[in-house]
């Protein structure tokens, strides 16, 4: 068999008139990489083959020239249109503009069966194929495939080192960065050089490609992208966490900082181009790169050229660069600070703080003037209707991951940085100021039990108890001295002279759980939340990849934050769980100390019953009228004592009363801990979550053709239904599981805290009374020792001697009856000593029951 030859793509223009089909095919022919294709001042209009023919390196050229624009007229206008699959578009090395122009004019072919058939076969090829072009400098080699980045002046691609293999960055200049002035070209080079921070990508080396001699940059390699690249993912939609948040904060602040020390204006600050990493301890490491528009600039020294990008531009550059209104302004180094603001906020919140009905870049002069005119104070605006008004907005929204304590921070930093008067705006030093004053503070985090709602207290490691406990009640309205906590089961008692840093080290999982003693229980906040119906897109039949891509996006976004808020709902109500058995544990504790308390006093008056029923039998043993007194002093003390014994019992009867309630209760918290055990709607959303993330990478794939196969698009239709299907499956689940659930559990919660209120406050109750009882039983002692002290004196006056000499017989004479008295009253004597003695150290029990306070569980 004939050995074939290699195959080689022609192109070959169609020869058929205008009112046929009007494309051109590739088809496989010679090899000797002529083009058949009419030079672009030969193209006849009607489309014809002229005959005439070019080098596949004029093409190239031409298709490469610095003007794409008039290459995708000249191909519009013939109505060319590459189709089949013989050979793959990327085999031309088109521009990404002309080559997106091609696709359109495929998309805009005749039949829609003949664009199934050719043109979304050539699609599949050329996404599928790549011509690896390999570029080197003299250490470093890298691939054209491994783009990272690519900007107006220059591409960074993904190298490595050709000795260590290591990953870096090198950051290719292209033709038209060499139509700068050699001052700006050097800029760059000289302001990587001059700086190292961590928090600054860093700069290897500065070296040349062999061929074309171009200045290549290399660089340190972050792994993970941009700031931007993050805020993209679904995932944050709606904002970075607020651990993540931090470590962007003091990043950005830290490396800023470093500019200012070295005289640098960056002048381009945006997500894109602040770099990410994960460090070795997996937190993120966020660094400054790209200084192609940076310059020295003192604080007090302006300047006068425009760069950035519109979004993050300081309004008064906006001005001049976007609507090119002439002016005289110079700008000054706060121009930075207000990218950083923008920056700030969108990391925070997941979208831009001035946007006009249309977005930034469709309605330009509505954007300058949001920026312009935004009051003092406002930290974004929005326009959600065609010329409507702007709604300002003050403080960051609700769905924004941070806590209330990080937002009453740093909202003031934002509003005093996005400020478009340089004169009030504020200055770097007092930037650093207020966000080192953010970063330099521990956190401690906070449940309020009643309240039903989380907190996090922003605190200095030095404040003591009291500036916590003020911070306390700024965000949970509970006075300071209502103010009681609870630590992992046991009452922990702050001291008010004790410094945060020796705090109990707190995390959202495991907080302080606060209570609240005052009279009136506070009411219910639970979690305050946006509902994430609002924020899902609605779904058009009409196929739109680029639309669709966009919708697919933000129902996963909506998704996830639907997913936060339901396992954020979770938490709340395994807190207040737990928080009740600690209560009800804490409570528990209290019945058996104010029962102790009541069997102390019990013991007591049983001792003074029987001391008062012998004092009453001594009394009634003397004849005659003279102990009528003391008899009706002694039935007042028992009337006194029979008062006590009844309060006592009904004590006793309410404090078994509590138990049975507090016991109730604890049977009520395992049942419900159970039923959340079994409740499996966060894992139904989370099992919806990951088939949404699989279309929306389907439609991501899509989106880079911008016309669909047949095929292909009736699976985009499908897909389109299931991911409608399972946004609607998971607002179901939210709403009829999550949502329903935790308001009947915060229902149920609320009538807890209002029955263990009122226990807790009955108890206290219970102890009083109890301890009153001990004061009178004390005083009835009194009494009946008094009576005692009368009777002797009266009865027997020489009873000190005959107690100290019992067996010398007294000199005075005395009758039978009178000696045997005698004797009788000495005995009881002692046995009074000894019912004294009980009834002291009774007391001393009962005192210290009353006033002990529970140990706490340090």
């Amino acid at each position: 068999m004939a050995q074939r030859r290699p195959r080689t793509a022609l192109l070959k223009p169609s020869a058929l008139s205008p009112s046929s089909l009007p494309h051109a095919a590739l088809h496989v022919g010679h090899a000797q990489r002529r083009w058949p294709f009419p030079a672009v001042s030969q193209l006849p209009a009607d489309g014809c083959n002229s005959g005439n023919f070019f080098t596949s390196r004029k093409l190239k050229h031409f298709l490469l020239q610095p003007q794409p624009m008039l290459a995708e007229r000249v191909l519009q206008s013939r109505g060319f249109l590459f189709c089949s699959g013989e050979v793959p578009l990327s085999t031309l090395q088109l521009s990404p503009p002309v080559l997106c122009c091609i696709r359109r004019c495929c998309a805009a072919g005749p039949d829609r069966s003949q664009r199934a058939a050719g043109f979304g076969r050539a699609q599949s090829s050329v996404a599928a194929s790549h011509v690896q072009e390999m570029q080197s400098t003299p250490n470093y080699l890298w691939s054209t495939d491994d783009l990272l980045g690519q900007g107006a002046t220059a591409c960074v691609y993904k190298a490595r080192s050709k000795k260590s293999g290591e990953l870096v960055a090198v950051k290719v200049f292209n033709k038209a960065s060499y139509l700068r002035p050699q001052e700006v070209q050097m800029r760059e080079f000289e302001m990587l050089r001059k700086l190292n921070h961590k928090n600054i990508v860093k700069l290897f080396a500065v070296e040349e490609t062999g061929s074309s001699k171009q200045k290549v940059l290399v660089m340190e390699y972050c792994s993970s992208g941009s700031l931007l690249s993050v805020l993209e993912d679904p995932v944050n939609a709606f904002g970075l966490a607020e651990p993540e948040f931090l470590v962007v904060l003091q990043c950005v602040v830290a490396g800023m900082n470093h500019l200012r020390e070295n005289g640098v204006v960056h002048r381009d600050i945006k997500p894109g181009n602040i770099m990410r990493l994960v460090g070795e301890d997996g937190q993120s490491i966020y660094k400054l790169t790209d200084f192609g528009a940076a310059r020295e600039l003192e604080d007090d020294e302006k300047f006068v050229s425009v760069y950035g990008t519109e979004e993050y531009l300081h309004p008064d550059m906006y001005e001049r660069a976007v609507l090119r209104k002439p002016q005289q302004k110079a700008y000054g180094v706060t121009v930075d600070l207000w990218s950083i603001g923008v920056t700030f906020y969108h990391a925070a919140t997941g979208r831009l703080p001035f946007v006009p009905f249309g977005g930034p870049r469709r309605n330009k002069e509505t954007m300058y003037k949001i920026t312009t005119e935004k009051p003092p104070g406002a930290i974004a605006g929005v326009q959600r209707q065609e010329n409507g008004s702007i709604e300002w907005s003050y403080e960051l929204p609700l769905t924004c991951q941070l806590s209330v304590g990080l937002k009453d921070q740093l909202v003031p930093i934002l509003a005093n940085i996005l400020e478009a008067d340089q004169e009030k705006c504020w200055g770097f030093d007092q930037f650093f100021a207020e966000t080192n004053d953010i970063l330099h503070r521990i956190v401690v985090d906070i449940f309020s039990l009643q309240q039903a709602s989380s907190h996090r207290i922003y605190i200095h490691s030095y404040n003591t108890t009291s500036k916590f406990l003020d911070a306390v009640f700024k965000q949970t309205d509970i006075v300071p001295h209502h103010q009681e906590y609870f630590f992992e089961g046991h009452p922990y008692e702050l001291d008010p002279n004790l410094q945060a840093h020796n705090f109990y080290r707190t995390a959202r999982h495991n907080p302080l759980t606060l209570l609240s003693c005052a009279e009136q229980p506070e009411d219910v906040v639970g979690v305050r939340y946006r509902d994430p119906a609002l924020d899902f897109p609605k779904f058009v039949p009409k196929v739109d990849v680029v639309a669709d891509c966009s919708a697919a996006k933000s129902a996963v976004g909506a998704v996830h934050q639907a997913l936060r808020i339901a396992q954020e709902l979770r938490r709340c109500q395994e807190l207040t769980v737990r928080g009740l058995h600690w209560v009800i544990g804490n409570l528990r504790s209290e019945c058996s100390r104010v029962l102790e308390q009541r069997r102390g006093v019990h013991v007591m008056l049983s001792g003074l019953q029987l001391m008062e029923g012998k004092t009453r039998g001594l009394y009634e043993a003397i004849p005659g009228g003279s102990a009528l007194p003391a008899l009706k002093d002694v039935a007042a003390v028992k009337m006194r004592l029979q008062r006590v014994a009844e309060e006592l019992s009904q004590c006793s009867h309410s404090i078994f009363d509590f138990q049975g309630a507090l016991d109730g209760m604890v049977s009520e918290l395992v049942q419900h801990g159970q039923q959340a055990h079994e409740d499996k709607s966060i894992q139904q959303i989370e099992c919806c979550l990951e088939k949404m993330q699989l279309i929306y990478k389907q439609f991501r794939k899509a989106r880079t053709c911008p016309a669909l196969g047949y095929n292909e698009e009736q699976i985009h239709k499908l897909d389109k239904v299931n991911l409608g299907h399972l946004a609607r499956k998971v607002l179901l689940i939210f709403q009829e599981e999550c949502a329903q659930q935790y308001q009947e559990a915060l229902a149920l919660h609320g009538s807890r805290m209002r029955k263990v209120c009122e226990i807790k406050k009955h108890l206290k109750r219970l102890s009083n009374r109890i301890s009153t009882c001990s004061v009178e039983a004390s005083e009835c002692q009194d009494c009946l020792q008094l009576a005692l002290d009368k009777f002797l004196q009266t009865v027997v006056p020489e009873k000190r001697s005959l107690a100290l000499v019992p067996a010398v017989p007294s000199p005075v004479p005395l009758s039978q009856m009178r000696q045997e008295m005698a004797l009788q009253m000495q005995e009881l004597l002692e046995q009074m000593k000894s019912v004294t003695c009980d009834l002291q150290f009774n007391n001393g029990i009962i005192e210290r029951l009353s006033g002990a306070a529970p140990a706490p569980g340090v």
